[in-house]
């Protein structure tokens, strides 16, 4: 009995640290990922497969690479998302279940498609659709995996009839007849619903309303977020950007 005692209480010894680096990367995610993510991977330094740790770091390496749009930063960039990829895909296999992780993986692809050639954002296009719907089945009170579904049907509906021809019909993505603008909107609003106080789902349903040709529910989306607090570090950039577009609609 004695024996079950100290083993009970040496556990919880070795798993403090681990649940207080967690929670402090929790806590830090949002405003300071980079602070985040050395919480997070020093979890994974003594157990790589811990899973809440590996999304997180996903999510955290997506989000520090996310604001690398300059040419000299695509290596860094490259970097952080290959990483990150690596890391989320290995969180999917260990929990497929985790809905979280699913769409970890699906933000991570979608960023990493933005900066790829027709044939590789094709391939990616098809494994994001799949990985949205997953965490769609998973959890469908998720915010995240409608945002990621809205805008996986609002890039596909970007591309030249062309483009989508080829897409389709050369490069296997023929699941990508399935895309249509009324469900990026549905999908959109959806993400919103469920979180509505996330700047970055209303710029991205504005953006969906004015390519509908909906400038005054445009309009609405854009006027909240300048009302809106900032919750995530890129949030001053997603403001900045609704800025713009209110600019660019008053002229």
């Amino acid at each position: 009995m004695i024996t079950y005692v100290l083993g009970v209480l040496v556990a919880a010894f070795q798993a403090s640290p681990r649940d207080s680096l967690l929670a402090e990367g929790i806590r830090l995610a949002a405003m300071e990922p980079a602070a985040a993510l050395t919480r997070f991977e020093a979890i994974l330094a003594r157990d790589s497969n811990d899973v809440a740790a590996g999304w997180r770091a996903a999510v955290a390496l997506n989000d520090l690479a996310e604001p690398l749009d300059a040419r000299n930063d695509r290596p860094r960039r490259d970097s952080l998302l290959a990483r990150a990829q690596e890391l989320a895909r290995r969180s999917v296999r260990l929990a497929p279940r985790e809905a979280r992780a699913q769409f970890a993986l699906g933000l991570v692809l979608g960023n990493t498609a933005l900066t790829r050639g027709l044939k590789q954002r094709v391939r990616l296009s098809v494994e994001i659709q799949e990985v949205a719907q997953r965490a769609i089945a998973l959890d469908s009170a998720l915010d995240g995996p409608h945002h990621l579904l809205g805008r996986w049907n609002h890039e596909v509906m970007k591309l030249s009839g062309l483009e989508r021809f080829v897409a389709r019909n050369l490069l296997g993505g023929r699941g990508l007849g399935q895309a249509s603008w009324s469900e990026a909107q549905r999908q959109l609003e959806l993400a919103v619903a469920l979180d509505t106080a996330r700047i970055y789902h209303r710029l991205d349903l504005a953006r969906i309303y004015l390519a509908r040709k909906d400038t005054t529910a445009a309009l609405t989306q854009l006027h909240t977020i300048d009302r809106l607090p900032d919750r995530v570090a890129a949030d001053s950039r997603y403001r900045r950007a609704a800025r713009e577009l209110l600019a660019q609609l008053d002229r």
